[in-house]
């Protein structure tokens, strides 16, 4: 069984015993983290979709991870001006670890 939610301004899909990436989240590590904003849940022909979202349904995560992710290089050049920029930015993300989908 797998749910699509929303956390972050991004649309997952995620399933039982998977971790992901995340925009950072405010909780500590270990903790459990529940995603209301469910869009859909559904395996094979069963799929349920939400308007916009499904209610009596929540995802249910543990926080395993806070930290930040690589640097990303950003580069801003102007030909024949003698103008060039360098900056840098470091994202930072929670892992988190899906348990289980309630209420599908």
């Amino acid at each position: 069984m797998y749910a699509v939610i929303v956390t972050g301004g991004k649309q997952h899909r995620v399933q039982a015993g998977e971790t992901l990436k995340i925009e950072l989240l405010p909780n500590e590590v270990g903790d459990q983290v529940e995603f209301e904003k469910v869009l859909m849940v559904g395996e094979g022909d069963a799929v349920k979709i939400g308007t916009p979202y499904i209610k009596d349904t929540k995802v249910i995560a543990e926080v395993v991870e806070n930290g930040r992710n690589k640097k990303i290089q950003i580069l801003k050049f102007k030909r024949r001006k003698h103008h060039m920029k360098q900056m840098g930015h470091r994202q930072y993300f929670s892992k988190v670890m899906i348990k289980e989908i309630k209420g599908a």
